[in-house]
């Protein structure tokens, strides 16, 4: 009965042991379904999650599987444009090229930061877009001090990629204007292997392309750009484009200032020669000549620059009406020179000679007035003091009307 009594417990205490052991019991379960359902992940295990081989295939567009394809949404900073080049027909451009799509294949929790920075070097573990640039000639991506690329993940798994791309384009330049021109220059963007049924790509809603305020030497800079999207039906299918105009309107400060004033100096330089005498020979052939050499001159280096097209172009235009303005002033000096020379003839009429044949007199003897060449030379040259600046003038007017009013859009 002793031993029976140390062993028995008392009921009210039995029950309170129970209570605070199973109070304890709920306790540990609650702290363990919270460390469950709240727990977070460091960067690298989230990324070993989404990037597990078994479920994510960099090889395989997001929505592969699926009957819509993966709007790619783009966006185009410009950062400088290096040159325009007449001879090759293309320019050179620093851009910062930006893409963005919805990947849910890479969605993710338990992280507090709403975004995942990725490294350059793993990049290659994402499915990125196949865009390329059709007129590309030469490019590269900067690469100093390391490779200007960069990938961020968000928790929807939408996916930003941008890199640093520095490219020449081709641009098929119409210089029928030139110096007086303006060129409008196409950049495409495509897909090169998704047709539109898994890749399609558009403009962002908020500046998809954005231009730097700079001062190029020889044009000014867009203020706008037009974007829009394009056809590209290939034998294999149809691919997604979109198409960037950037408008360039040339400087003409330089070539008014090397081209224009000069060769319409040298072309009333030829002028001069209409007020020196008729018997400066020397004077005059000198003038003559180095005009015309020197019109020929500037001639060949203002086209220097530029490609042997087929066509007219202004400047042609007008270095050839300057040579012949020049060249005209030293014919005009050749036929007055000739025209001087010749000796007076007496100007006899049919009345005078037979009034000499009935009075028996020599009719080479009768009186008469006669022609004076070197004032007939010399009215010319008054006459060209006029005409010459006169025609140069309204030649002036139509050639600058024509290039800068009515032909300003190259529709000729």
């Amino acid at each position: 009965m002793e031993l029976g009594n140390v062993f028995t417990v008392h009921p009210y205490r039995l029950q309170g042991t129970v209570f605070s052991t199973c109070m304890c019991l709920l306790s540990m379960l609650n702290i363990l379904l919270k460390s469950c359902f709240s727990f977070e992940l460091s960067r690298h295990e989230i990324l070993n999650r989404i990037l597990n081989s078994s479920i994510y295939d960099p090889l395989i567009a997001p929505n592969y599987e699926d009957d819509f394809p993966t709007n790619v949404s783009i966006q185009i900073v410009i950062k400088n444009i290096h040159s325009l080049d007449e001879i090759n027909m293309d320019y050179s451009m620093d851009i910062i090229f930006r893409q963005k799509w919805e990947d849910r294949r890479l969605k993710f929790e338990h992280f507090k930061a709403t975004s995942l920075e990725l490294d350059h070097k793993m990049i290659e573990k994402i499915w990125v877009p196949d865009s390329f640039f059709p007129q590309e000639k030469r490019a590269k991506i900067h690469d100093v001090t390391v490779p200007n690329r960069l990938l961020h993940i968000y928790k929807n798994g939408t996916v930003v990629y941008s890199m640093r791309v520095e490219m020449t384009l081709s641009c098929e330049m119409k210089l029928q204007n030139y110096p007086l021109d303006r060129q409008l220059c196409p950049m495409k963007i495509e897909s090169y292997s998704y047709s539109k049924e898994n890749v399609d790509f558009r403009w962002t809603d908020n500046s998809p392309v954005k231009v730097p305020k700079l001062s190029l030497p020889q044009f000014k800079m867009p203020e706008t750009v037009v974007t829009t999207t394009c056809q590209t039906q290939y034998e294999v299918g149809d691919f997604a484009c979109l198409l960037v105009e950037l408008k360039f309107e040339r400087n003409t400060g330089y070539y008014i200032s090397q081209i224009f004033i000069p060769s319409i100096l040298i072309v009333m330089l030829s002028w001069v020669s209409f007020w020196v005498d008729i018997d400066a020979t020397p004077a005059r052939v000198s003038l003559g000549v180095l005009t015309v050499l020197t019109m020929t001159t500037q001639s060949s280096g203002a086209r220097s620059a530029l490609p042997r097209v087929s066509y007219i172009k202004a400047i042609d235009v007008w270095m050839a009406v300057c040579l012949t303005f020049v060249f005209m002033s030293l014919l005009e000096f050749a036929y007055i020179n000739v025209v001087s020379r010749r000796n007076s003839k007496p100007i006899r009429t049919a009345s005078q000679c037979d009034k000499a044949l009935r009075t028996g007199t020599n009719p080479t003897l009768a009186a008469s007035n006669h022609i004076d060449f070197k004032k007939r030379a010399r009215h010319v040259d008054k006459l060209a003091r006029v005409m010459f600046p006169l025609t140069f003038f309204l030649f002036n007017m139509g050639f600058w009307v024509f290039y800068l009013v009515i032909n300003k859009d190259n529709t000729f």
